[in-house]
């Protein structure tokens, strides 16, 4: 990228569609050039340096918006995609994405800029979450934050669903490691001793102007010794690659003696799994634990290309838990990467869907249509009766909205809609539905099966993801997400037309009183509403009155909804 092109990519951000200029009042950028004392061996950045940036960067973005001293409580998943070297300049930018209650969230992006060849290039995106506190530790009550631009919008927007992923990350580890089927033998392997253990003084240059511990700087003490520990296998110089979401779970402050102990869990074909440990203590008193942390090191060729790493075995004790654990941490790390991190049109249209994996589903599943609603430069294709028709094409894909106003209270009309097994009573196309898992209070699978759309008069099928969300906050609309799925119990069959949903849904909004039907209609869903688009036919708006009737009918209906209820 350019210096050209980063300018104008910049003034899109900033500029509004009234032409005022805007910037984002939490936004809070840090560049520094990579001088040798922040280099390791190689002569590139090291990641505990990069880290601290990062960290006092974020840190300044939070505080700027709560207005009091902030802490850092968790970091989410960070993918290091390329090093920074010696002379190079690291460009920081930090901004808060939404506030909750007395926490935020706060999006870091890292890019490395070459000044004798103008080039730039993305390094690594990290979401923090801090917490406000006060020095009279009364609780603090952060002000909302106000998106403006599409890109603010769309984070405001999914930081609610991050967060959720957030709170059920340990729930999910412990999901995975009671199943048995997922239980792993220990193959044979070399006894390495890769143990380290280092303590260091919290001294104030490593605090902030409460005295507490920097969180970046702690990471920074865990990524030295995770780095040893890693040397010692390979007896090379390891390259972090990434950093597993975790919390900080209590604090730490000047004259603390933080206690820093790293291990190698696990190797892999060309990656090992390092866990680190931060314990702190003063004087005799036992130790808190602060943090704990899992890394994953490469060891990298002249050519840049990972090299094999021999197979471990575990340790006495408590070693076969750690070697079993880790196991469950990469099939997690590549779930998340491969459903979460991967861009929408980069997922193919059915993911295989298992419970080790249905929590990054259900939450692409919401990203998806979240971002949808989110999109401007909408065109208006059609209107009758105060129900309009939205078009938006992108890429390869043709996107359609329907929009009117509801006479039902919102809530009544997410629970009547989000039972896929009752659509069929308003809307023609769905000829049949069958819930096939009821996956948690919030997800279910579903079968669904369509009228022919093919010359060879096969009806189409459909296997549906239904994921539902109440708002957040006040103001946050009631979602409900579809889209398709892979099933072993329900494979395609000669005598279906298995059809795929990307992303489609509800968006029900009780401050406008309005509800939205998104579409992003791939080729199998295109030729149910191809005359509709092209202002052939009024069936859209013949369904979404009879949708408007069936609400009707039932709104008054008194029962509390549950999906299990159907079953």
């Amino acid at each position: 990228m350019t210096s050209v092109s980063r300018l104008a990519e910049e003034m899109e951000e900033f500029i509004l569609e009234n032409g005022e200029v805007y910037r984002n009042p939490t936004e809070v950028k840090m560049s520094q050039i990579v001088l040798p004392c922040h280099a390791n061996h190689c002569q590139e950045l090291s990641v505990g340096q990069l880290l601290k940036w990062m960290d006092s960067t974020a840190c300044l973005s939070a505080e700027r918006h709560a207005g009091c001293p902030c802490v850092t409580a968790s970091m989410d998943d960070i993918y290091f995609e390329h090093t920074i070297g010696v002379g190079q300049v690291v460009n920081i930018k930090a901004k808060v994405n939404r506030a909750f209650n007395s926490s935020m969230e706060v999006g870091i992006d890292v890019t490395c800029e070459d000044l004798f060849t103008d080039r730039c290039w993305k390094v690594c995106h990290a979401f923090a979450t801090f917490v406000a506190r006060r020095a009279d530790e009364q609780k603090v009550v952060l002000k909302p934050l106000v998106p403006h631009t599409q890109a603010e919008q769309v984070e405001y927007s999914i930081a609610a669903e991050r967060r959720r992923m957030r709170l059920i990350h340990d729930d999910i580890m412990t999901d995975i490691l009671n199943n048995t089927a997922f239980q792993e033998s220990i193959a044979e392997g070399v006894c390495c001793l890769t143990r380290v253990e280092s303590v260091e003084l919290v001294l104030p240059p490593h605090a902030n102007h409460q005295v507490n511990t920097f969180g970046g700087q702690i990471m920074a003490w865990m990524e030295n010794v995770a780095t040893i520990a890693a040397s010692r296998l390979c007896n090379a110089h390891p390259t972090l690659r990434t950093i597993d979401m975790f919390h900080f779970r209590g604090p730490s402050s000047v004259g603390d003696r933080l206690v820093l102990k790293a291990i190698v869990n696990n190797t892999y074909m060309n990656s090992m799994e390092v866990g680190v440990c931060a314990e702190a203590y003063k004087g005799e008193e036992p130790l808190r634990h602060i943090n704990s942390a899992f890394m994953t090191f490469e060891v990298l060729d002249d050519e840049g290309t990972p090299q094999p790493l021999p197979p471990i075995r575990p340790e006495p004790k408590d070693g076969k838990r750690r070697f079993q654990e880790a196991i469950a941490r990469k099939k997690i790390r590549l779930d998340r990467k491969y459903i979460i991190s991967c861009k929408q049109t980069e997922v193919p249209l059915s993911v295989p869907w298992d419970p080790s994996n249905q929590v990054y589903l259900s939450y692409n599943n919401v990203f998806a249509l979240k971002t949808l609603a989110t999109r401007k430069n909408w065109v208006l294709s059609h209107e009758k009766n105060k129900v309009t028709l939205y078009t938006k094409e992108e890429n390869r894909f043709l996107c359609f909205r329907i929009e009117s106003e509801m006479e039902v209270p919102a809530e009544r009309a997410f629970l009547l809609l989000s039972d896929l097994s009752r659509r069929q009573e308003w809307d023609k196309h769905y000829k049949l539905c069958e819930m096939i898992n009821q996956v948690d209070e919030d997800d279910v699978i579903y079968r669904v099966v369509t009228p022919s759309v093919s010359k060879e008069g096969k009806v189409q099928d459909f296997i549906l993801l239904a994921s539902r969300r109440p708002p957040c906050d006040k103001g946050d609309p009631y979602v409900v997400a579809l889209r398709s799925v892979t099933l072993p119990t329900h494979l395609p069959t000669e005598d279906f037309n298995r059809g795929e949903v990307m992303c489609a849904g509800f968006t029900i909004y009780e401050v406008s009183n309005t509800i939205s039907y998104y579409n992003q209609a791939s080729s199998g869903v295109l030729p149910y509403i191809s005359t509709d688009i092209a202002g052939l036919s009024s069936s859209f708006y013949s369904t979404f009155c009879r949708c408007s009737q069936f609400l009707l009918k039932n709104k008054d209906i008194t029962f509390v909804f549950n999906w299990r209820d159907t079953i």
